[in-house]
């Protein structure tokens, strides 16, 4: 039956020409695991893209529902959290799939004469999916996503005469907020995906056009070939199937949180980028003051004039690796530089006390709701109410810390605190950061700082 439909189709669009030309393609060398990685990315691009039309059948980019939507797929929607996690994790896949096979590619000299254009195009992929995770950064609309987008888009401001422009082109205007989510939304959405296809494409047509570079030794290269199917094709599809394995498991067992909604009132959080960007994100921190403009526009700006150039700059005909010392050494400082930095990055990440969820929102909602014009919290604030540094030791009792919120004068007769008219899960959880203060507990100055760095009208207070 299947043979009968195929030579149908054959007879009308000539299907056997176009069948050779992508299987029958030969490979000097013969077939080898090395080679996988560009399928494996390209695989990767085509689950991201599933993924976010699926995604995108229930969100809405606008600050009032983005949140909201965000926590609908993923408790309401059913294996809505399944989508969204192999949308999540399948954006690190990716990242790490594109710069394995950058890698490859560095390493065997196949960037040579005639594959230039090949790689330059491949350069440009690599940017536009850095395109991808931070145009998607923003798109949940919480706390570290507008944070982490707000430190993004404020580098851009750093490029000399145009940077406001820039700024403001990307944010769709002064500050960061509903034009600017959108904005991200179709550039993510539609803008990036027509780029990239097109560049696929491309990336594609040269390679059926110059053939596959092959192992880096000429005289092995002329040994043996072999077509691209079977062997190729089995390999390929075997990584894909493991990478989606993988990419399934981790979805299916590591749940992916959102941080508390967008608060821009809240200046005491601290954003955390996605971990592919941890490396710059510590690499700024060296670079603060008159040094600044280096690391956020100069430096990455001839990086990426030089990796796109790269063909060009590197005269040695040879792919030989005994026979490219200077390109090895070279690509060798860059490896270790970004994973010291990122080594580092992670090392102050997870050296950081944790808080539970419960305890940093409550700890936020004590800053918005200006208690420390009135309690004093291990030295700052305000003298008009009882200190709160150890208020857990005197009063360990959830129960009377919410029956206080409540109605104070029904607990402690007399006292002049008003009620506090909050939902239930906000007494909660500013009863969870009470209870929090006790003695034994490491409280850093930058901790009991937060308040005023949110509110600095209270220092007047």
């Amino acid at each position: 039956m299947a043979g009968t439909l195929y030579r149908w189709l054959d007879d009308r669009l000539r299907l056997t020409p176009l069948e050779h030309t992508l299987l029958d393609e030969s490979i000097p060398g013969g077939a080898s695991w090395i080679y996988v990685f560009g399928s494996a990315t390209l695989f990767l691009f085509c689950l991201q893209a599933t993924t976010g039309m699926f995604l995108a059948l229930y969100y809405v980019p606008s600050p009032d529902a983005a949140y909201d939507t965000v926590q609908f797929i993923q408790q309401e929607v059913p294996f809505g959290w399944f989508v969204r996690g192999l949308h999540h994790w399948g954006a690190s896949a990716v990242m790490v799939a594109v710069g394995l096979h950058l890698l490859q590619v560095y390493l065997y000299g196949a960037y040579k004469r005639p594959r230039e254009l090949m790689w330059m195009v491949g350069v440009g992929l690599l940017l536009l999916m850095m395109g991808f995770g931070f145009t998607g950064y923003l798109l949940p609309w919480d706390q570290n996503a507008y944070w982490a987008t707000q430190v993004g888009t404020n580098m851009v401001a750093s490029v000399p005469g145009v940077g406001d422009f820039l700024v403001r082109v990307l944010r769709g205007g002064d500050t960061l907020g509903a034009l600017t989510l959108s904005r991200f939304f179709a550039v993510h959405t539609l803008f990036l995906p027509a780029l990239m296809v097109c560049g696929i494409v491309a990336h594609l047509f040269i390679l059926r056009r110059v053939g596959p570079a092959g192992p880096w030794s000429v005289d092995q290269a002329r040994q043996r070939s072999e077509p691209f199917y079977p062997r190729q094709v089995s390999m390929d599809a075997m990584v894909m199937l493991g990478v989606f394995v993988l990419v399934a498991g981790l979805a299916w067992t590591v749940e992916f949180p959102l941080a508390d909604r967008a608060d821009p009132a809240d200046h005491t959080f601290t954003p955390v980028p996605e971990w592919y960007f941890l490396f710059f994100y510590q690499f700024l921190k060296y670079m603060s003051g008159p040094l600044e403009p280096l690391a956020t526009w100069v430096l990455p700006g001839l990086f990426i004039l030089g990796l796109m150039l790269w063909p060009f700059l590197d005269r040695n005909p040879e792919r030989q690796p005994s026979s490219r010392p200077v390109a090895l050494a070279s690509g060798a400082v860059f490896l270790a530089l970004i994973f010291t930095l990122l080594g580092i990055s992670l090392r102050e990440r997870y050296a950081l006390p944790t808080l539970d969820p419960s305890v940093a929102r409550g700890k936020a909602l004590f800053a918005r709701q200006h208690c420390m014009a009135c309690h004093r919290i291990h030295g700052d604030g305000g003298k008009v109410g009882p200190d709160l540094s150890y208020v857990a030791d005197q009063r360990p009792d959830r129960q009377w810390h919410l029956r206080h919120f409540r109605d104070p004068s029904s607990v402690s007769p007399g006292s002049i605190m008003p009620a506090f008219p909050l939902a239930e899960k906000d007494l909660n959880d500013l009863t969870s950061y009470l209870l929090s203060l006790k003695s034994g507990t490491p409280t850093s100055p930058g901790t009991r700082a937060a308040g005023r760095h949110a509110h600095p009208q209270e220092d007047n207070a």
